[in-house]
């Protein structure tokens, strides 16, 4: 295989309120777009002809990536699914088999490379980490080399989830043909109409066709929802943050002799980490970034370019912050900051924050129900049940957000983008987008005087 396809058209609205400004394959993991980080191991792996097949908000993928020609960006439209998507982006491609990929999936070089050297039709899964209701997945035969059975949303039958395919050219038209709901589901699930690419894997399998199962070792992880994107920046905080081995400073980087560090720390250029700053371990950051005045951080953390961090603020392990941000201030961070985030005055943020969101002195998000229980969340009006606190507790702001001074945001909630939590406002359900919510007082006003108190 010579050629590449990333499948990136959907309107991915499950990771509401992230996919109102861009789409999923330009979630930042590491402060580095997921279709980034696709695209530089492909090209490790010698694929230099890579198709981005896209739509909903393809002028975002078009921005990113506009000094680099060589990437083959195609707008296939507004199309009926996945089977649709890959159908028009396969034309004008000519080979044998092409990998396709898809946009919102986190891959491991090693699984890729497998998948390339695929001769025949083939499938790189992994091992269902969720309830099979979640996803298309698969079962494999007895010895796990070929799939056995494809099936939609299955409650308890599916053993593995897809993350990529060898897909041979010869079945280009079976694309055409895909059946309009999903074939194989159990009695009473409810699939909506749509053409997907499993659908119609599902069918060349029940004819009796071969597919090869290439079995992922390596991590990955499917960016569905918003406390993935949560889950994905930690994991990549941690894997990037221990394959530093010894201080890497960059020209112009700078670290004071007062600074307390327990582990290795890579500073880009005329980064600097300043006055009486606590790190306790390995710690990744930008160029241009500014850490001082008793900044105290956990270690693992990833900071961007253009940021400042400092005056007391604390920055709990495995963090990312994004570019151009400031955590000043005693700001207490637990989780993600996307781009341009300001953190000031006095609060404590424990989830994930939309970029140019202005975040108001002692906001707060809580992260701890008193009966130690796990929030409920919900996703396009279903209930998800999540098994990590840190997870399912966590606040969820959208991009271009406001907080007012003191606001509270309990336990799990989602603050859709361009909305505005106002002062004082206890946010305890899901606000949705461009939303202003304001708390209205009952005032009482008494006489009061020194004949109160029996003068």
């Amino acid at each position: 295989m010579e050629k590449a396809i990333i499948l990136a058209a959907g309107k991915g609205s499950k990771m509401w309120p992230y996919n109102v400004i861009r789409p999923k394959c330009m979630l930042p993991v590491g402060n580095e777009p997921l279709l980034a980080h696709q695209i530089r191991i492909l090209r490790n792996l010698g694929i230099t002809q890579i198709r981005v097949a896209a739509h909903h908000k393809i002028e975002k993928i078009q921005h990113y990536f506009r000094n680099d020609p060589s990437l083959d960006i195609q707008d296939v439209g507004p199309t009926k699914g996945t089977a649709e998507t890959l159908r028009k982006g396969l034309e004008g491609i000519t080979d044998t088999q092409v990998m396709v990929l898809y946009g919102d999936i986190i891959y491991a070089e090693a699984d890729l490379q497998s998948l390339l050297k695929c001769t025949e039709p083939s499938a790189l899964v992994g091992k269902r980490k969720e309830s099979g209701k979640n996803h298309i997945g698969c079962t494999l035969d007895g010895q796990g080399e070929y799939v056995k059975e494809i099936l939609g949303h299955s409650r308890e039958k599916t053993s593995h989830q897809f993350l990529g395919f060898a897909f041979p050219l010869e079945w280009t038209s079976k694309l055409g043909n895909s059946s309009a709901y999903f074939p194989r589901v159990d009695v009473g699930v409810m699939p909506p109409e749509e053409v997907y690419l499993e659908g119609v894997l599902s069918d060349v399998v029940e004819d009796g066709i071969k597919l090869m199962a290439v079995q992922a070792s390596g991590p990955w992880q499917d960016l569905d929802k918003p406390w993935h994107l949560l889950e994905s920046n930690y994991a990549q905080a941690i894997i990037t943050c221990r394959e530093l081995r010894a201080n890497q400073l960059e020209e112009g980087a700078h670290i004071d002799k007062s600074a307390h560090l327990c582990g290795f720390v890579r500073l880009g250029k005329n980064s600097s980490i300043g006055r009486n700053v606590i790190v306790e371990g390995n710690l990744w950051v930008g160029d241009n970034t500014q850490i001082d005045a008793g900044a105290f951080l956990k270690g693992e953390n990833c900071i961007g370019d253009n940021c400042l961090i400092g005056y007391g603020c604390y920055i709990d392990k495995g963090s990312v912050v994004g570019n151009r941000c400031k955590v000043l201030h005693g700001a207490e961070l637990s989780g993600v900051l996307l781009d341009n985030v300001y953190l000031y005055h006095y609060m404590e943020i424990a989830g994930i924050v939309g970029e140019n969101t202005d975040i108001g002195a002692g906001t707060v998000c809580g992260s701890l129900r008193f009966d130690d229980s796990f929030q409920t969340q919900q996703v396009k009006g279903r209930r998800e049940n999540l098994k990590s606190q840190e997870l399912a507790n966590a606040c969820y702001i959208g991009d271009h957000c406001r907080t007012g001074i003191n606001a509270i945001l309990l336990p799990g909630v989602k603050a859709g983008t361009g909305s505005i939590v106002g002062p004082g406002v206890m946010l305890s359900e899901d606000l949705e987008d461009e939303k202003l919510l304001l708390l209205q007082q009952s005032l009482i006003k008494k006489d009061w005087s020194t004949d109160k108190y029996g003068w």
